[in-house]
């Protein structure tokens, strides 16, 4: 197959399609199944006995081999090439969602999440490498908001397969599904190749975790990403997990979960798809301050709908823009970091933002034991404010220097 020798060339236009293909079923497939274990818990707590605490290990777990796969194949992606790797995360969380199947007791389930999260945590950073090298990096904004989109319509499949397939055959035939990744390697083997950025760069040095430190500046940059990143893992699972849960025994609201997941996560869609246009026009700072501003702001909103509909429309103006942000880290840091260590840099900053921004499902749990509701939205609201400070101290992210990357 012949590839132009650069992302802008008219000739790369059908390679462009099939990398989006590759990436957007990838992480699509790959976000199904993390949510295949959030609709199963319930049946495996009552099937195994386990108590919460055993089972809310089962996703730190995952979260933890998400961090060391992501390091491990994103430091593999930048010394022998982006392709090879992402067939390997994608093979490995595939066949470790399938062996759920035979998961039977506590033990396997840890062992079978814990690959799963290696492979799934390698796939996402190397996935946006290789859209950030196929194509030119005033488009990166809007063609990153598919991928993330994308795996918001992995979760909306998960939620349809969860509801058709547990109650008829149970929790172990859903896992069956993430099989499905499987037959994409042979599509990318067969039709995507290593760009000429990347075979140029990896013929002068291989990138290394310890180059996302080298200098004050960089590592600064880099610790300031992964802040933002944890309070965009942090606030995503604390409106995902708890809010359906805060309404019911909270606030008195009875609302099915299934029907406040989908109206949140077309939400967070067009939130993504709008996100990505103002990256690529108006810039990194003006587009993460809107989100950010609105999503410290917004989640006070939750606290005000008092039947079905209003919470569902409040979920989904929320979702909007506090998950509106997610596919933006992938390309801001796919410009900021050079070819060498792009990957590296994808993967670490992400998954860093993955291992400890889950923690925020615990966190919101003690809070509201031990306070109330609009401590929570207070919390929450923190958390944005925070990432708005780290977000605005990146001097890299000022237009005139972004343009430069």
């Amino acid at each position: 197959m012949k590839i132009a020798t650069t992302a802008q060339s008219d000739h790369l236009d059908s390679y462009q399609k099939k990398v989006v293909a590759s990436t957007t079923a990838g992480f699509g497939l790959e976000n199904m199944d993390i949510m295949f274990l959030s609709f199963a818990l319930s049946s495996i707590i009552a099937e195994l006995h386990i108590s919460g605490t055993q089972a809310g290990l089962i996703s730190t777990i995952t979260n933890i081999g998400m961090l060391l796969g992501g390091i491990f194949f994103g430091i593999l992606a930048d010394r022998i090439g982006r392709i090879k790797t992402f067939t390997y995360t994608i093979f490995i969380f595939a066949i470790a969602t399938g062996a759920m199947y035979f998961a039977n007791d506590l033990t396997s389930i840890y062992i079978c999440r814990f690959l799963a999260g290696i492979g799934g945590g390698g796939e996402y950073g190397i996935g946006m490498t290789v859209l950030a090298e196929s194509f030119s990096k005033n488009k990166l904004g809007r063609i990153s908001s598919w991928v993330g989109m994308a795996g918001q319509i992995g979760a909306i499949v998960a939620t349809v397969l969860a509801t058709l397939i547990i109650p008829r055959l149970g929790w172990h035939a859903l896992f069956l599904f993430g099989i499905i990744p499987v037959f994409i390697i042979f599509f990318i083997r067969r039709h995507l190749k290593e760009s000429d950025t990347f075979i140029k760069a990896s013929k002068e040095k291989h990138g290394s975790v310890k180059e996302l430190f080298e200098t004050p500046k960089i590592a600064y940059q880099t610790f300031a990403l992964m802040i933002m990143a944890i309070v965009q893992i942090a606030g995503y699972f604390g409106l995902m997990n708890w809010l359906p849960t805060i309404m019911q025994k909270q606030m008195n609201l009875q609302v099915a979960s299934s029907t406040w997941m989908i109206a949140t996560i077309l939400g967070m869609c067009a939130g993504m798809f709008t996100f990505g246009w103002i990256l690529d026009t108006l810039g990194p700072r003006l587009a993460f301050g809107i989100f950010l501003v609105c999503s410290a702001i917004g989640v006070f909103v939750l606290t005000l709908p008092n039947n079905m509909l209003t919470l569902v429309i409040a979920g989904a103006i929320v979702g909007y823009f506090s998950n509106g942000m997610f596919a933006g880290y992938g390309a801001v840091v796919s410009h900021l970091y050079p070819t060498e260590i792009r990957a590296t840099a994808n993967n670490v900053i992400m998954n860093t933002g993955r291992c400890i921004g889950g923690f925020s499902s615990l966190a919101i749990g003690w809070i509201l034991d031990n306070h109330n509701v609009m401590t929570v939205m207070i919390f929450i609201s923190a958390l944005y404010v925070i990432s708005l400070v780290a977000m605005l101290s990146i001097s890299n992210l000022r237009q005139v220097n972004y343009k430069k990357f």
